[in-house]
């Protein structure tokens, strides 16, 4: 006996190609559900031009949009984090709050992150 998840099986492209939709929904329902998050990709469709202007180089812009990246990353783990707590119990529980507690620490580190980054990448 297995403990494999009985929705797992397709392998080569086909893994690929669904993966793909799958990642696709994902962002779709980030954007529709999520405000943080459209106010996050918001903030790096304002700062990517932005980083695309003012980057001395090559790797400075890397990291300025990759820092943006980041946080768009955290956001959808938060938000994946919030869905799997609010789909066991809609109830208040220590354990529920220290989640998305914790996950809300994440996004405000990789917040904390972009500024760090790029002044560093500005001004250092």
């Amino acid at each position: 006996m297995t403990d494999e998840s009985p929705f797992k099986g397709k392998t080569g492209l086909r893994r690929v190609w669904n993966a793909f939709h799958y990642s696709r929904a994902g962002l779709r329902a980030a954007y529709n559900a999520e405000d943080a998050f459209r106010q996050e990709l918001l903030l790096a469709a304002v700062l990517v031009p932005l980083a695309l202007l003012l980057s001395p180089n090559g790797a400075g812009l890397a990291l300025m949009i990759g820092s943006l990246l980041l946080v768009l990353i955290v956001e959808l783990l938060n938000s994946a984090i919030e869905a799997v707590v609010d789909r066991v119990s809609l109830e208040q529980h220590p354990l529920a709050k220290r989640a998305k507690d914790i996950g809300s620490a994440a996004v405000l580190l990789a917040l904390l992150n972009v500024g760090v980054v790029w002044a560093c990448v500005l001004f250092g």
